[in-house]
């Protein structure tokens, strides 16, 4: 009697496991996990049967692309992959009951999902693509994934710009959770991220991705947990170097040639001013890129401005020397201005003193006797005049000689200070340049 029972009962077992493995459609396993209808427990309630134990979130973050970064506002803007997964106690089967389904996909909205946030997250939710559908494991493991363009704020350290090595963090939180509740974590290594980013990135911009670091993990502020992600990320500075850096190299090595060009006419002064308008619109240009800001100024803005000053401080000791060649030119004109009322009246009376001694020559021509005392002039007045006249002309002289002496002692004033400035300028540049260039190489390196 006792065979027939145990007969009877192993008969009963094998026919129910036979009804549950002759099933093999996943609405038994939703049924068997009470999914097949609303669940509001499910839905809104952290998913543990101790309240005690916190859920913990593991996040891996896959960089896409580098899309944009926007030195004024201190912004990067990347395209991003997330993947999480975390454990639902009550979403737990055996494979062997349900035909060997180890794996379910469901809709996101018939489970609880974590408050998860991006705290440098600065754009708009309009950018995140989240799948509708969630994964779960036999286990109870819950995996989502979505995408996202993220603009996130990142403080950029620009002293070495353009060689700059930005390093950025991703940080991810809960919203309203604290430490007790939600507990964040990550799934892969640090090597297995950069891998996997580097050979899925789809475009890089002017930037290469070096590595992606896990900064902190099971760390805290303001009682929640959180996981942080550094990326680091070197720019390609060949687009800058070749439309700032060598353009203002090139102007300077043409102010120091321009030294060779003669002051005549204006053209040196005239070569030096078009450099210094050129230099003018880089400026501009790099005003545009970089933030405006005194603390930690860039490398290249000092380069600009130092050249800038160069260049400017030689316009200005050519216009001096310009002036020290010409200033003795200035006070004879005014010289002569003075004088010229005096030139006229000699000039009115040489006319009346030719015409006296021509009429006496014609009396005497004529013989009409003896002329008088009076008509003709004096040995003692003739010898004056012309005493008079060599006292003019060495006069004259002296002066134009005076003048002469001036003219070429401001001349050569003028030569020595362009001389010594030229000397003093090109020690300055070859100083400037070189000091500039041995704080970039280490970065070009």
């Amino acid at each position: 009697m006792a065979a027939l029972w145990t007969l009877a009962f192993i008969s009963l077992i094998a026919g129910f496991s036979c009804s549950r493995t002759s099933e093999c459609s996943y609405y038994s396993l939703l049924d068997y996990l009470n999914l097949t209808s609303s669940n509001v427990a499910l839905e809104t309630m952290r998913p543990v049967k101790n309240w005690t134990r916190s859920t913990v979130v593991q996040v891996d973050l896959f960089l896409l692309g580098i899309l944009e970064s926007n030195e004024k506002s201190q912004t990067f803007t990347n395209e991003i992959r997330v993947h999480m997964s975390w454990t639902n106690e009550f979403l737990t089967w055996n494979p062997s009951e349900f035909c060997g389904i180890e794996k379910l996909s469901i809709m996101r909205s018939m489970l609880w999902f974590p408050d998860v946030i991006i705290v440098e997250d600065v754009s708009d939710d309009g950018s995140i693509r989240m799948s509708p559908l969630v994964t779960v494991y036999s286990n109870g493991s819950v995996n989502a994934d979505f995408q996202q363009r993220l603009t996130f704020a990142c403080r950029l350290n620009l002293f070495v710009f353009p060689f700059d090595l930005q390093t950025c963090y991703i940080t991810f939180s809960s919203l309203n959770s604290d430490v007790d509740s939600i507990t964040f974590g990550t799934i892969s290594d640090e090597k297995f991220l950069t891998q996997v980013s580097d050979t899925v990135m789809l475009t890089r911009g002017e930037w290469e991705l070096k590595h992606i670091d896990i900064q902190s993990t099971n760390q805290t502020i303001e009682n929640k947990s959180y996981v942080s992600f550094r990326i680091s990320m070197l720019r390609k500075p060949m687009l800058y170097v070749i439309d700032f850096i060598i353009p203002l190299f090139y102007f300077l090595i043409m102010d120091l040639a321009s030294f060779f060009i003669s002051e005549a006419r204006g053209k040196k002064l005239s070569f030096k001013v078009t450099i210094l308008l050129s230099i003018s619109v880089l400026l501009l240009l790099l005003k545009d890129i970089l933030p405006s800001t005194e603390k930690d100024m860039p490398i290249i803005s000092s380069y600009c401005m130092v050249i800038f000053t160069m260049v400017a401080v030689s316009v200005l000791e050519t216009m001096l020397v310009m002036f020290l060649m010409d200033f003795e030119g200035f006070s004879c004109f005014y010289k002569k201005a003075r004088n010229c009322e005096n030139a006229e009246t000699d000039v009115q009376l040489e006319p009346m003193e030719a015409t006296a001694v021509e009429d006496s020559a014609e009396t005497l021509k004529k013989g009409e006797g003896k002329p008088k005392r009076s008509d003709l002039l004096s040995d003692c007045d003739l010898l004056k005049l012309i005493l008079d006249e060599v006292k003019a002309v060495q006069e004259k002289s002296g002066r134009q000689d005076e003048v002469n002496g001036k003219q070429e002692c401001y001349r050569r004033l003028a030569v020595i200070i362009d001389r010594v400035f030229f000397v003093l300028y090109l020690i300055a540049s070859t100083l400037f340049v070189v000091l500039t260039y041995l704080m970039w190489i280490p970065q070009m390196l």
